[in-house]
């Protein structure tokens, strides 16, 4: 860049799209890591998280940047594949120091920082931590509040200290368009204090998606580090199957607290699931399938599949059954897919368009039964019936691949080649 480039204030380069000079995206910004220097010098930007394809999360020096501009930032075109590792002097920009409570030199009074603006030296190819924009008044109060000023590195000071409490609000906002795979994925590579700092800062039902993405033994850990109030609202919001599998890892007199504050309702579904063998198609399934009774049209079944919270793989199908339409619901008729919805006229009764050919699978069936089901009729989804001919719920693929893959598949990468790293 030329010397007078713009100042850019990073919050503007979460989730920016990274491009090779031929026009190929590498990655995504997920943070930008800086190295603090003595004598109340800005801190020097070193380079930026990137999470590739694999979502691998890689280190792409400042060096290798070309350009920083319209919503984009430009490389030389290489790149180092290793996965990033942060290193004790370096400081992650959006993960550690958004949020955090330093004071005005000048005056003493404690601010919030809410972002942080780099700007390229000129005649150079290094880049700086330019201004910081901070807010005056408590921290968590509303941005409206406080006054809020943009100044110098130099005009604050706190950063070099380690932050009790540090808020979240402003990284929190930097995940608004990010998929809950990829917040999670942010999270993963925070520290546990900042983890948990996150989590409190989510709603329950953006916390509960995450969660549902992250591995377990840090699923366990912000549970934890809720209140347990809270924490049964959380597993309140996940999807059944999930809670259950989250809720079989805790200990026994935990378990039990936090299924006593859940809603009784919800807390039925989670004590049904957990009643069942993991691997099998009753512990695998979901209890929130779409059941249509059989005087239901395809415009009601229609409506049902559009439910902007359902995953593609329960939206793939409805189930029809006789009343009750919740699971255990009355017998199961049999199931009508997306595709023949979309082929008849929206008055058409669904029992006239069932699909009573593939038989429901018992829910002590073992997960290679399971898989072998899902594989032989190239279905996304299989329906879960007991002795009686009620439907309990219903397994999707995501869930069989959750136990096929490794334990520890979320932090490994399939596609990537290990090269050596360097700043």
């Amino acid at each position: 860049m030329a010397a007078g480039a713009p100042r850019i204030f990073v919050s503007h380069l979460s989730g920016v799209p990274v491009f090779d000079p031929n026009g190929d995206q590498v990655g995504r910004v997920r943070d930008l890591v800086a190295m603090l220097r003595v004598g109340g010098r800005p801190p020097r930007l070193l380079g930026l998280v990137v999470e590739v394809v694999s979502r691998r999360r890689i280190f792409l020096p400042m060096t290798r940047v070309t350009g920083v501009e319209s919503g984009q930032v430009i490389t030389t075109g290489v790149v180092n594949m290793r996965r990033f590792e942060q290193r004790p002097t370096e400081r992650l920009i959006l993960g550690e120091l958004l949020d955090r409570r330093v004071k005005l030199v000048s005056t003493g009074e404690e601010v919030t920082v809410l972002d942080v603006a780099i700007q390229q030296l000129p005649a150079r190819r290094d880049w700086e931590i330019d201004r910081i924009f901070v807010r005056k008044g408590k921290s968590g109060a509303l941005r409206r509040r406080g006054e809020t000023l943009t100044v110098e590195w130099s005009a604050v000071t706190g950063f070099s200290l380690e932050e009790e409490g540090q808020g979240a609000e402003n990284l929190v906002a930097t995940f608004e368009q990010m998929r809950p795979a990829d917040v999670a994925n942010v999270l993963h590579h925070l520290t546990p204090k900042r983890r948990a700092e996150v989590a409190s800062a989510l709603d329950d039902d953006r916390l509960a998606d995450v969660m549902e993405e992250l591995p377990e033994d840090e699923q366990v850990e912000i549970l934890g580090k809720l209140k347990e109030e809270r924490a049964a609202d959380v597993l309140e919001a996940m999807d059944p199957d999930d809670a259950a599998d989250l809720l079989s890892e805790l200990p026994e007199d935990d378990k039990e607290r936090l299924l006593t504050l859940m809603k009784p309702d919800d807390a039925a579904d989670v004590r049904r699931l957990l009643s069942y063998e993991e691997r099998t198609a009753g512990g695998l399934m979901t209890t929130e399938p779409i059941v249509l009774r059989p005087d239901a049209t395809v415009a009601d079944a229609l409506a049902r599949v559009r439910q902007s919270d359902l995953s593609p793989a329960l939206a793939a199908q409805v189930y029809v059954c006789r009343p009750p339409d919740e699971t255990p619901t009355g017998k199961y008729l049999g199931t009508v897919h997306f595709q023949r919805l979309l082929r008849d006229p929206p008055f058409t009764l669904i029992s006239s368009i069932v699909d009573t050919d593939l038989p429901p699978l018992r829910p002590d069936a073992s997960l290679p039964v399971v898989t072998s089901y899902l594989a032989a009729y190239n279905m996304v989804a299989v329906p879960v019936v007991d002795e009686s001919g009620s439907l309990l719920g219903a397994v999707t693929v995501d869930d069989v691949l959750d136990h096929l893959l490794p334990d520890d598949w979320r932090e490994t990468d399939f596609h990537s080649e290990e090269a050596v790293r360097g700043h």
